[in-house]
């Protein structure tokens, strides 16, 4: 039986080439869904140099480098949200996600009930939040809960106390990140809880010093 048609080795080489385009439709994460494209940018180059058609050489030719630069960056971010998530939750490797913003003293950066949309990271200066009375050193993430919180409104005023620079993230792109990298969402839930444990522990100590004891109906334990 013969073909009605006959395939060359440059046709195959077509062929192959848009069984990779294909695929990229199927592609769930961003890592394979990279590889996957930048296979099918290598093969289409070779089709397109082959039939000499300039403008799919200078199409590929494009596109093939800036998957691998994609493709490498979200290797890199890979392998700092695992070590992130096993290690002291550092926010070193966040940083060129960031961009920075100064603030003067007396500037309130944001008010409890306002629209939450960015966490922040403190650079340089000095930083409160007003409701608790909570003091900020460099290095101290804040704003992270208001992604949780009901609503996204913010639970607490931010006023820096002196003149500072902080890193900011829109929540926009800590979603990007998550959908880019899933284990992102573990990192972020750390945080999250540490932030919580931190202000649990703060409560505890405060009505330490007050002589009020957290109460507990009796005979309950403590978790």
């Amino acid at each position: 039986m013969t073909l009605p048609f006959e395939i060359t080795p440059v046709e195959a080489i077509g062929y192959l080439g848009a069984v990779f385009v294909v695929a990229t439709y199927a592609m769930r994460t961003m890592i394979p869904l990279r590889s996957v494209g930048l296979a099918s940018n290598a093969i289409l180059l070779g089709y397109a140099v082959a039939s000499h058609a300039i403008p799919d050489i200078t199409l590929n030719a494009i596109l093939l480098p800036l998957n691998t630069i994609r493709l490498v960056q979200m290797i890199r971010l890979t392998r700092k949200v695992e070590e992130a998530t096993h290690g002291d939750l550092s926010m070193d490797w966040l940083k060129p996600f960031m961009h920075r913003r100064t603030s003067k003293a007396g500037e309130v950066l944001f008010r409890k009930g306002d629209p939450a949309e960015e966490m922040f990271y403190t650079v340089a200066g000095h930083f409160r939040l007003v409701e608790s009375g909570i003091e900020l050193p460099t290095g101290e993430v804040v704003g992270e809960l208001g992604l949780l919180a009901p609503e996204q409104r913010r639970t607490q005023s931010l006023e820096c106390v002196k003149d500072g620079e902080m890193l900011v993230i829109s929540y926009s792109s800590v979603r990007q990140l998550y959908y880019q990298n899933p284990r992102f969402g573990f990192f972020f839930l750390q945080l999250a809880t540490k932030r919580l444990f931190q202000n649990h522990a703060r409560l505890e100590a405060q009505l330490a010093e007050l002589g009020e004891p957290s109460r507990q109906p009796a005979g309950s334990g403590s978790d």
